[in-house]
């Protein structure tokens, strides 16, 4: 099995705690205590999006199925569904009582 070297992703500015993998495994998301969400080019290291929304800390991240959108999830108890392609919020859940730990989407894509 062929390994190659990855760039070091530099930019979040506080500690990463989640890291995914898009479906075809050309872009990760990543999500930070500096209260953002960031997608990445595997091939570059480069920076494709930084999403701003949160007010708290980022717990968990995931792509859908088709890379079209991420969740993350944060310590305001909140989940956000972002556009990967615009970086606008789709929707932002409410409700839960406590930090969002883990997030995930269906393997069909909803």
């Amino acid at each position: 099995m062929a390994t190659s070297e990855v760039e070091e992703l530099k930019g979040h500015t506080k500690s990463v705690k989640s890291v995914a993998f898009s479906q075809d495994g050309s872009r990760v998301v990543s999500g930070s205590d500096d209260e953002t969400v960031r997608t990445w080019n595997v091939m570059t290291g480069k920076v494709e999006a930084e999403l701003k929304g949160h007010t708290k800390w980022v717990r968990s991240v995931a792509f859908s199925q088709d890379g079209r959108q991420v969740v993350s999830g944060s310590n305001e108890k909140t989940i956000q569904i972002w556009n990967v392609m615009t970086g606008k919020v789709e929707a932002k859940l409410h409700g839960h009582t406590n930090s969002v730990e883990s997030v995930a989407f269906l393997q069909d894509g909803s």
